[in-house]
C-alpha cells in the first residue's frame, strides 16, 4: 500500500514538474533566446532593416492586408535565418497558434493561383520580422511578425508578456476547390461563434443582434488604440444559461489557446475577473455563407470576427486589449515602478 502511495505521489510530482516545463517553454526567455538567435544570424544591412529602438513609432502602425512592410521578411533571408525567424514566431503563439499562422501564410500561394497574378502581390514569404530594444529576459523590448493576414505584437517587461494585437485571417476562409479543398484555417472561429448566436432563444437574440447587416470588415481595423463609441454591446453573459455561458467559454478558449501559455494564462484571468460583464453582439445572417460578425466585449479586452469580403469566405479576427496593447499597461507599471 504504502509503495502504490509513493508511486501515485512520484506521479504527481512528474505532472507538475511536467506542466511547469511546458510553461517556462514559452516564457519570456524562450521569446529573448530565439529572438537573439534569429538576429545573431543576420548581417549588418539586414540587422538593420529588422531592429528599432522600444519607443519607435513603428512599432504601433500595424496591420494585415498585403503591404510593404518595415522590418526584414522571410524572402530576403537565406535557409538557416527562415528557420530562425519560425522559431521566433513560434515562440509568442502555441501549437494551435503556429499553425494557424504558418497555414495563413501558406494562403497567399491559393490566391495566386486563384487570381492568376490580378490584384496585390501575393507571396507566402511576404512575411516581416521586426525587433524593438535589445531581447532580454527580464528586460523591456518587442518583436512583431507581420504580413496579410498576420500581425501578432508582443511586449515583454520584466518577465512578463503582452500578446496583443493580435491577428489572424484567412481569405479564401475555404478552400474550395483544388488540392487543398475543404481547408478551413479559422473554421473553429466560426462554428463555435454560430453554434452560440443559435443556440439562444428568439427573446435572448433581440439583446444579441445589434444589425441585420454585418460590417465589411472589423470595427477597429488596424487603430492605434481600440475604441467601440455608441456600438451596441449585445447580450450580457448573465442572461445566458448554463450551457450558453460554456459555449461562450469554448469561442473565447479559440482565441486564447492561440497563444503561448503565460500569454493564454493572462487571458484566462482577465475573463475571470470580468465575470458577467462580457457581452456578446451578432451582425447579419446566420446561416453558413451569409455574411456575419461577431465581437466580445468586457471592460478589458475585445475579440472581433468578420466575415464578409469575397462573399462570406474572407475571415478577420483580433484580440485587442484595451489597455494592454503593445504593452502599455506593463510599460506604466514599469516606469512607475523604476521612478519610485
Amino acid at each position: 500500500m504504502n509503495s502504490i502511495a509513493l508511486r501515485l505521489v512520484g506521479i504527481g510530482a512528474g505532472v507538475v514538474l511536467l506542466t511547469s516545463a511546458y510553461s517556462r517553454l514559452h516564457s519570456a526567455s524562450v521569446m529573448s533566446d530565439a529572438a537573439k538567435a534569429f538576429l545573431n544570424s543576420l548581417d549588418q544591412d539586414q540587422r538593420a532593416r529588422a531592429t528599432f529602438q522600444l519607443q519607435d513609432e513603428e512599432r504601433f502602425d500595424w496591420h494585415y492586408i498585403p503591404k510593404a512592410r518595415k522590418g526584414l521578411p522571410l524572402k530576403d533571408m537565406n535557409p538557416a535565418q527562415k528557420h530562425l525567424a519560425h522559431a521566433l514566431l513560434s515562440a509568442g503563439l502555441s501549437q494551435r497558434g503556429y499553425i494557424k499562422a504558418i497555414t495563413i501564410m501558406s494562403l497567399d500561394e491559393v490566391l495566386r493561383i486563384l487570381e492568376q497574378g490580378k490584384g496585390p502581390v501575393r507571396d507566402p514569404e511576404g512575411y516581416f520580422f521586426t525587433v524593438f530594444g535589445e531581447p532580454s529576459e527580464t528586460g523591456t523590448w518587442g518583436y512583431r511578425i507581420e504580413g496579410h493576414h498576420i500581425s501578432q505584437n508582443f511586449t515583454i517587461v520584466n518577465g512578463k508578456v503582452q500578446g496583443a494585437p493580435s491577428f489572424f485571417g484567412a481569405n479564401p476562409a475555404e478552400v474550395r476547390e483544388g488540392p487543398r479543398k475543404g481547408l478551413r484555417v479559422l473554421g473553429h472561429e466560426e462554428d463555435l461563434g454560430r453554434t452560440l448566436i443559435q443556440s439562444l432563444n428568439p427573446e435572448q437574440k433581440k439583446a444579441a443582434i445589434v444589425s441585420k447587416d454585418a460590417p465589411a470588415d472589423i470595427l477597429t481595423t488596424n487603430s492605434r488604440k481600440a475604441a467601440l463609441n455608441g456600438q451596441p454591446s449585445g447580450i450580457q453573459a448573465s442572461k445566458l444559461d448554463a450551457h450558453q455561458k460554456e459555449l461562450l467559454q469554448n469561442l473565447l478558449d479559440e482565441y486564447c489557446y492561440n497563444m503561448p501559455d503565460q500569454v493564454a494564462q493572462g487571458r484566462e484571468e482577465q475573463i475571470k475577473k470580468a465575470g458577467n460583464n462580457i457581452y456578446f453582439a451578432w451582425a447579419g445572417g446566420e446561416q453558413p455563407g451569409q455574411g456575419h460578425y461577431y465581437r466580445i466585449q468586457s471592460p478589458s479586452f475585445l475579440v472581433e470576427y468578420d466575415d464578409t469580403q469575397n462573399n462570406a469566405n474572407h475571415i478577420h479576427t483580433v484580440w485587442r486589449d484595451f489597455d494592454g496593447d503593445f504593452g502599455l499597461d506593463l510599460l506604466k507599471e514599469h516606469y512607475q515602478t523604476s521612478h519610485r
